[in-house]
């Protein structure tokens, strides 16, 4: 059996901490990764009734990486509860969007405007496409020109924006 790291971020837990820990865990109210890292919390408090777990054994009671004990422990000491339990928000999203504010301005204006000769009304496919030939954006979905839209009450040539006739009907 591996031998335990010293622990270097010794968890102390308050009693009004250790009360909303449990209450968190037995309550099953809160998502699983947040009830995991709660446990964890719970099972390196120094004032624990059995005493501190080491790191492999919380990693084995609890079934995760030693790595992730040790992250916890720190971020807890170092940041607080509130951090510990909960992930970090992104502060961007992991891909840009290819349609930015003044691409779908465009967008909008080209699905109100009139439909290419030969076309009833715009498609997604020639609204994806006059934006590429247009120089606003390198590729795009037609998924992300129907999610653009989606934002917009712009129809793409109907006589209305939503799947049913607005406005008062006879007989209501």
């Amino acid at each position: 059996m591996a031998r335990s790291t010293p622990n270097q971020y010794p968890v102390s837990l308050t009693p009004d901490q250790r009360d909303r820990l449990e209450r968190l865990t037995r309550t099953g109210a809160a998502p699983v990764s947040k009830v995991r890292h709660a446990r964890v919390l719970l099972l390196s408090d120094g004032a624990r009734a059995g005493g501190r777990l080491t790191r492999d054994r919380i990693a084995d009671v609890l079934g995760m990486h030693v790595n992730t004990v040790d992250r916890l422990r720190k971020r807890f000491v170092l940041e607080g509860e509130e951090p510990a339990l909960n992930r970090k928000v992104r502060a961007e999203p992991p891909t840009p969007a290819k349609i930015d504010g003044r691409a779908e301005a465009h967008l909008v204006a080209t699905c109100c405007s009139a439909a290419p000769a030969g076309h009833a009304r715009w498609t997604l496919s020639l609204l994806a496409g006059e934006l590429k030939r247009r120089g606003l954006v390198t590729s795009v979905s037609i998924e992300t020109v129907r999610q653009a839209l989606k934002k917009t009450r712009c129809s793409r040539g109907g006589s209305s924006a939503g799947a049913s006739r607005s406005g008062s009907r006879r007989g209501s």
